[in-house]
């Protein structure tokens, strides 16, 4: 990761005008778990690529990854990234959409980068291409039901696996492109995926009602405030009784409430009727499905390990 941190301070320092490269070198050298490149390379370990050369394709998923925050935190208001403060909240909304927007496309810039043949270029510049329709497609699911009357569990699961598995997927398969792995390890790579963003997915849910602030980076309670239909709300309504589902109902259907007293009664259902632990379990069963697509891919590689470890770790992870 020292290369790639190194890589993106060269990438943008000192560039003009001030007020569009200040905020993009702000959220690229924050750090964060770096999760995407390090997918991306662990997968081109995986099956015998270029160590060097993986760079580009990794720098420009995680350059994808930071445009969709600076954008996401416009949407949800959200004051904190990581511990500061989020872009539009230290510039403005309009600096921040137009950093987001030069940042999605340098990603791509970055891509084109890859030495590798133009086969393997066009695929994963295609790969990286609908990866970033689809993660579109999910963030406008997610606005849509914080309107909507009702969201079942299945339109919910397949809303997160657009906005936040498809880019984890993506990063692994396009690290398996690289490395010229065979089509049928590129489709069960990015299976594995799937699987893992979206017990990813889950956890951060968990954890965005009961982390620790400190710990978190984020204000937690963001999704209740912003009455984001997680799966935690939508289980918790399914199981409610009257009493408590009108009361769900009657914090969900509008933000002009004290956030305190509204985060500190919708907990309160949530624990009385075990919704964490509900979800923890649905969280465990795409944990499974992830290690079982990995144990079909046939290498000798560390990284098989490294990725099963992962795995285990991202979904207990209290961050």
């Amino acid at each position: 990761m020292k290369q790639l941190e190194s890589h993106f301070e060269t990438l943008i320092g000192g560039q003009l005008p001030l007020n569009l490269y200040e905020p993009v070198h702000y959220v690229l050298t924050q750090g964060g778990k770096r999760i995407r490149p390090y997918l991306v390379m662990q997968a081109n370990e995986l099956f015998g690529g270029n160590p060097k050369t993986v760079l580009y394709p990794a720098a420009a998923f995680e350059m994808l990854h930071n445009f969709t925050l600076i954008h996401d935190d416009i949407m949800d208001n959200a004051p904190l990234r990581r511990g500061k403060p989020t872009v539009y909240k230290k510039w403005n909304s309009s600096i921040a959409i137009l950093a987001g927007d030069a940042l999605a496309t340098m990603a791509f810039q970055e891509l084109l980068k890859t030495p590798c043949s133009s086969e393997t270029l066009i695929e994963m510049c295609r790969l990286f291409a609908r990866t970033s329709v689809e993660i579109c497609e999910g963030q406008q699911y997610d606005l849509d039901f914080e309107t909507a009357d009702s969201v079942s569990k299945e339109a919910y699961l397949d809303m997160i696996r657009l906005k936040t598995a498809v880019m984890l997927a993506g990063c692994l398969k396009a690290g398996a492109l690289h490395a010229s792995a065979a089509a049928a390890d590129c489709n069960r790579i990015y299976d594995f995926g799937i699987n893992l963003g979206m017990a990813f997915q889950l956890q951060d849910d968990i954890l965005d009602v009961y982390g620790d602030k400190a710990l978190f980076g984020k204000v937690c309670g963001g999704d209740i405030r912003d009455n984001k239909k997680t799966y935690l709300y939508i289980v918790a309504l399914e199981k409610a009784d009257e009493a408590q589902r009108a009361k769900l109902q009657h914090y969900f259907g509008s933000t002009d409430f004290d956030f305190q007293e509204k985060y500190n009664a919708v907990k309160a259902i949530f624990d009385a009727l075990e919704i964490k632990k509900e979800t923890e379990q649905v969280m465990q069963s795409y944990v499974d499905k992830a290690i079982a697509q990995l144990v079909l891919i046939h290498s000798d590689s560390p990284a098989k390990e490294t990725l099963h470890n992962l795995t285990l770790k991202l979904c207990n992870r209290n961050q």
